[in-house]
C-alpha cells in the first residue's frame, strides 16, 4: 500500500511574524497589502487596492464620521505598504509625516492642596481674577463656588457647610476673589446631589445606547 504523505502547515506564533504597521486592520488585511505590493500591473494593483480600501472601510464604519474619510483610509494603505502602492490623488504628505510616531500627549502634572475640585476649577478661578468687578463677575464666583461644592461633595461626603468652600476659594484664589452679599447662600447640598445623580444616569443611558448600536451593527454585518 502507497504510504501517502500530507504537507501540514507548522503552526505560526505572532512572535515570529513580521509586526504589524498599524494592527487595528489585522494580518489579514496586511497579507492582502503584500500580495498586491508584488503585483507588477499597475491597473491590476490599483483595482485591488480601491477594494482592500473598501474592506478597511467595513471594518472601521466609525471613520466615516471623520473628513477626508477615504483619505484617511488611503493613508493607512500606503503606510501598511511600506510606501510601495501609489494613492489615486495628489499632494500626499510626505512619508516622514505619515510614517512619524504619534507625539504623546503630556499628562497634567500641576496638582493644587484640593485636588478634589480639578485643574479646570483653578483655571477658572484665575479667569475670574482677571476680571473687573461686576455683577457678571459676581455670578461667575458664584458658579465656581457652586461648581466647587458639588466637585466636594462627589469625592468628599454628602454634606459641606457653605463657609468651608468660601474659605477653600479665598486661599485658592490668594484672597483675590469672595462672594457678593446677594450670592453668600450656594446651591442647596440636595440640590446639587440630585443634579450629580442626573448626570451619572444621563452618562449611564448614553453609554446603554452606544452598546444597543454596537450590537445592531453587528448582526447587520
Amino acid at each position: 500500500m502507497e504510504n501517502i504523505t500530507l504537507d501540514i502547515e507548522k503552526p505560526q506564533y505572532n512572535t515570529q511574524r513580521k509586526s504589524l504597521t498599524i494592527s487595528e486592520y489585522g494580518r489579514h488585511i496586511q497579507k492582502m497589502i503584500d500580495q498586491i505590493v508584488a503585483i507588477k500591473d499597475p491597473e491590476v494593483r490599483m483595482h485591488k487596492s480601491h477594494g482592500i480600501i473598501q474592506v478597511m472601510g467595513n471594518l472601521n464604519p466609525h471613520l466615516r464620521d471623520i473628513k477626508q474619510f477615504h483619505h484617511k483610509l488611503w493613508h493607512h494603505l500606503i503606510i501598511m505598504s511600506d510606501f510601495q502602492l501609489k494613492p489615486p490623488f495628489p499632494n500626499l504628505e510626505p512619508r516622514e509625516t505619515l510614517n512619524s510616531e504619534m507625539q504623546k500627549l503630556p499628562y497634567p502634572t500641576k496638582t493644587h492642596k484640593y485636588r478634589y475640585y480639578g485643574n479646570n476649577v483653578k483655571r477658572m478661578i484665575e479667569i475670574a481674577k482677571t476680571w473687573d468687578d461686576s455683577e457678571l463677575k459676581d455670578f461667575l464666583v458664584y458658579s465656581i463656588a457652586n461648581h466647587m461644592k458639588k466637585n466636594y461633595l462627589i469625592w468628599n461626603r454628602d454634606s459641606v457647610e457653605d463657609h468651608v468652600i468660601l474659605e477653600h476659594l479665598k486661599e485658592l484664589s490668594q484672597g483675590e476673589l469672595s462672594l457678593d452679599q446677594k450670592y453668600s447662600q450656594l446651591s442647596s447640598t440636595e440640590i446639587l446631589l440630585k443634579a450629580r445623580g442626573k448626570d451619572q444616569r444621563s452618562k449611564q443611558t448614553q453609554i446603554t445606547k452606544r452598546r444597543k448600536k454596537k450590537i445592531k451593527f453587528k448582526r447587520h454585518s
